[in-house]
């Protein structure tokens, strides 16, 4: 039962304790007794707990020295599957070893535990290294020799490394043969083989190293004809009864087994202090026979111990639960989780009822369960106390995760296990990782040998070394370039420490020649002295820190021809320190290099063609008019550089006109869409900020009836259109010349015509006239028209004078300067009239205008304002300077009696034109500001209301 159950149960009779100490108050020498009997019993508890935690540290110290030895003989193992793998790989496509000695001798250095190796082709050996002390064993057909014939075809069924043996060796001794079956084309060729010396395979394997006055290792292997275990390490001593454990190596069905020397030293352990325990419990009997005329003090023991076995249980609970690894009790029966800590649940993604709900059957891959169920009746059969496994479990999800499994009973019944604890450590980071680093080691190899690019593997790591006490690693580039240009012999020394690893097929076509051993044997003699400069960059790179170095280079094959590579220098990750592995890539290039050079010729003469035509050359993608080529005509044109307009995807759209933008772009989309060229016309801003007109002929490039680019020319017609623009203005201002010579044409033949009517009217009236007193009467009419033909004269001669003076001089002028002029000439009107003047201009205000015409413009409007005035109210003249369209706009307002434009707008303007009934209006003075401000180019428009005031705005250009 539970602590917390106890400890509810006990606070429960709390209520009964004082009758219960009463009895035992009542019978002393019965309390002292059944105090004896507890104590002993809890004594031998703690004895058999001793006994439990001696026999367990003694179990995993076994488990710790079996591992050992078992990891270093697995070890060994490995390095021998990697030296066969390795000796497979000199086989060529025709199934002949290529290198065989060479490589023989370097598997070796790197592998000390191999005596030699082999190459066994249809099972026969016909190639050992050394050969020297393994004659007998040449020619020897393994797969009819009786002893050698299972293990072989073995190992050929499961098509993975066998390790036979120990056997009797042909050559003597005893030894371990590896054999790993190759296959060329899904056909098998032979084998390749190590040959391990017992004494070396178990020196290997660490078994020397155990200590044998308190431990034996033996090493053993079924034989299946004699349907027996046999056992290598000789030990006549019957070992049976004492506590052993083993391990399974499955790459030679082997079996290793750690014995404890002693059988009953552990029996000698828990003797004393059982001996004494019984001591303890009498005296303990006696003193509660004393010391029950004390309750209190016992009592309070009792809650201290019940207190005390409560926190163990909490503790208990508390490790459980937060263990790191995955704890479960579980039915060695029946497989059903009967405890399980979070570590477990989360492991599996179920939660603890779930898992309580399932066993762990359910959850064990298939592949794993029939090991682990075999592992299992053994140990609840006695035949082993505990095992360890690497098994997969199916998590909620569906997925697969590799762990750690260690089983150890927990309760027995009848000498069985009826409970068992099961720790799981995740490992499946591990078994991805193992699972990765081995296909990378096999595409590794599969890649290079099959590259169609010449590999070249090397060492660099002496050549390093070497620089390294030159004191070059880590200088500036510039020190290095001029030390070696100082030195070639240390570059030729640095060629002469490259050690050539391996080579792939490509590089013996490259070179011309037959065999690998021509290009390993050294750089020195496949260098050539063209090649000098290029291998010192390599060099440069290693004093830079730098791992990896691209650069095109020549190379002279063994038939003297020199051809064009790229060789690209790369770091093998991992060996960036001491670079011991360097993979080189040599490209062929010579083919590519002539094209280039041909593609490059062709460009520059169809360059220097385009850029002869007077125009832009371009070419843009039909969807997004993205430009992907244009000439060096643009910069003549526009004053970009190709760069610049390349440089920016959407140059062209940002760059035309703000006016012609939306058009332009809107019309080369509708042309595209309909496949159509189309040839146009639009403005570009230039980099100087000028406008530049464009005509732009475009062909569509059409692929699969759609349109894919767009191909054109644009041709600066900047100059065409400034001449049409001034034709247009001469045109323009020769119209209206001679719509004003017309008008005044019209003007002077009826005001001439009025006067001399007049006149000839008058001397006829003199003529007829009878007496002095009329004659002088109409003296003074003629008098009077003759001084109104004056005037007339007068105020044509003005206007002439205006529309022919051409070479009008602008400067620039203060428009306040003016206005102040203006009202110091009008000042005793403007003060008999009260007439208020408003400016709202900037003090430093200028603009460009003619000194006489600004005055007269301003007298003319500004002594009308105060001519119209309006009879009820004061008046306001405003005048202002503002801004429209670029152009500066001068604006006159007055609250005056206004205008009907209704009935007068075309009087406004002209001659004699008169639209009030004031005696004084001779309509010439509004004729000639309009007059004047044409002559400057500028324009003037009026608003008016009648009884509301006037405003004119004069547009200066």
């Amino acid at each position: 039962m539970p602590f917390p159950n106890l400890l509810k149960q006990y606070m429960k009779s709390e209520k009964k304790q004082t009758t219960f100490i009463r009895w035992f108050l009542e019978r002393p020498k019965t309390t002292g007794f059944i105090t004896f009997l507890f104590l002993s019993y809890v004594a031998a508890f703690i004895v058999s707990q001793q006994y439990k935690l001696i026999k367990e540290d003694e179990q995993r110290e076994m488990n710790n020295i079996l591992n050992v030895v078992h990891q270093n003989i697995e070890q060994a193992l490995k390095n021998c599957y990697t030296t066969t793998l390795t000796l497979a790989l000199t086989i060529n496509d025709k199934g002949i070893p290529e290198n065989f000695d060479y490589v023989s001798e370097k598997l070796m250095e790197s592998n000390s535990n191999i005596s030699a190796v082999q190459l066994v082709p249809g099972g026969v050996i016909k190639y050992i290294y050394p050969l020297n002390g393994n004659e007998p064993a040449l020619n020897l057909n393994i797969l009819t020799a009786p002893n050698l014939r299972k293990e072989a075809l073995k190992s050929i069924a499961d098509k993975k490394m066998y390790f036979a043996g120990p056997l009797e060796l042909k050559q003597g001794g005893v030894g371990i043969v590896g054999r790993f079956p190759v296959f060329q084309n899904n056909k098998f060729w032979g084998f390749s083989a190590v040959i391990i010396k017992l004494e070396t395979f178990l020196k290997a394997s660490g078994i020397n190293n155990v200590d044998d006055s308190k431990y034996y290792l033996k090493f053993s292997k079924f034989d299946i004809e004699k349907q027996k275990e046999i056992f290598y390490i000789s030990n006549k001593t019957d070992f049976s009864k004492n506590y052993s454990i083993n391990r399974t190596i499955p790459d030679g069905n082997w079996k290793l087994y750690l014995i404890s020397k002693n059988k009953n030293y552990l029996y000698s352990q828990i003797v004393i202090p059982g001996i004494i325990g019984i001591i303890l419990a009498a005296l303990f009997g006696v003193l509660i026979f004393t010391l029950l005329k004390i309750p209190e003090e016992l009592q309070s023991l009792v809650n201290t111990q019940a207190t005390k076995l409560l926190n163990s249980e909490i503790k208990f609970q508390a490790i459980f639960d937060q263990a790191a690894v995955g704890i479960a009790h579980i039915n060695s029966f029946t497989g059903n989780f009967i405890e399980i800590n979070n570590q477990y649940c989360q492991l599996l993604g179920y939660s603890q009822q779930e898992m309580k709900e399932r066993n762990f059957q359910s959850v064990t891959h298939p592949e794993d369960l029939e090991e682990d169920l075999m592992n299992l009746e053994k140990l609840r059969d006695g035949k082993i106390n505990e095992y360890s496994m690497e098994k997969r479990y199916y998590t909620k999800s569906g997925g697969i995760v590799w762990v750690n499994l260690t089983v150890s009973p927990l309760f027995k019944k009848d000498k069985k296990v009826t409970t068992h604890i099961s720790i799981v450590e995740d490992i499946s980071a591990k078994k991805e990782s193992e699972k990765l680093i081995k296909k990378s080691e096999i595409r590794f190899k599969s890649l290079f040998e099959d590259s169609p690019i010449p590999l070249w593997e090397e060492d660099f790591s002496e050549v390093k070394n070497y620089l390294q006490d030159l004191k070059l690693i880590g200088e500036s580039l510039e020190t290095v370039a001029l030390y070696f240009k100082m030195h070639p012999d240390v570059v030729e020394k640095c060629i002469s420490l490259v050690k050539i690893i391996d080579v792939n097929t490509m590089c013996l076509d490259l070179h011309k020649v037959k065999t690998k051993n021509e290009l390993i044997l050294g750089l020195a003699q496949i260098i050539d002295k063209n090649s000098i400069p290029d291998f010192t960059k390599q060099l440069i790179a290693i004093t830079q820190g730098e791992k990896k170095l691209i650069v095109d280079t020549k190379i002279k094959n063994k038939e003297g021809e020199f051809r064009d590579v790229n060789l690209r220098w790369n770091v093998i990750r991992g060996y960036e320190k001491s670079l011991e592995r360097i993979i080189i890539s040599t490209e062929d290039i010579t083919e590519r290099k002539y094209s280039e050079k041909i593609i490059f010729n062709s460009q520059q003469r169809i360059e220097s063609l385009i850029n002869t035509i007077d125009g832009i050359v371009w070419e843009c993608d039909a969807a997004t008019f993205n430009f992907n080529f244009i000439s060096q005509k643009v910069e003549n044109i526009l004053g970009y550089t190709p760069e610049e307009w390349l440089g920016n995807p959407t140059f062209w759209r940002d760059h035309i006109y703000s006016e012609d933008s939306t058009w332009v772009q809107n019309y080369c989309k509708i042309k595209t869409n309909d496949v159509l060229d189309h040839d146009f016309e639009y403005r570009m801003v230039a980099k100087n900020g000028s406008i530049v007109w464009l005509r732009d002929i475009v062909n569509i490039v059409i692929e699969n009836g759609k349109a894919k680019s767009l191909r054109g020319i644009m041709i600066d017609i900047t100059k065409t259109k400034e001449a049409e623009k001034e034709l247009h203005n001469s045109f323009n201002l020769v119209t209206e010349q001679n719509k004003r010579l017309l008008n005044f044409s019209y003007i002077v033949s009826h005001n001439l015509r009025s006067h001399t009517s007049n006149i000839a009217s008058i001397v006829a009236l003199i003529e007829s006239s009878e007496t002095e007193e009329e004659r002088e009467q109409m003296m003074e009419l003629l008098k009077t028209v003759s001084c109104s033909l004056n005037e007339t004269m007068l105020h044509l001669n003005e206007v002439i004078n205006i529309r022919t003076n051409i070479g009008l001089v602008s400067e620039p002028l203060n428009l306040e300067d003016y206005i102040t002029t203006v009202r110091n000439v009008l000042s005793e009107q403007i003060t008999t009239n009260e007439v208020t003047i408003l400016t709202e201009i900037p003090d430093e205000a200028m603009i460009n205008y003619n000194p006489a015409y600004l005055e007269s413009i301003l007298y003319n409007i500004i002594s009308n304002s105060i001519r119209y005035r309006h009879p009820s109210r004061k008046p306001i003249i405003k005048i202002k300077l503002l801004v429209e369209n670029d152009m500066k706009v001068l604006q006159i307002s007055d609250n005056g009696i206004g205008i009907d434009l209704v009935r007068n707008a075309d009087k406004i303007f002209g001659m004699y034109k008169t639209f009030t009934n004031n005696s004084d209006s001779k309509g010439i003075g509004l004729f000639i500001t309009k007059n004047q401000i044409d002559a400057m180019g500028g324009n003037i428009t009026v608003e008016s209301e009648p009884n509301i005031g006037t405003t004119f705005k004069i547009y200066i250009q």
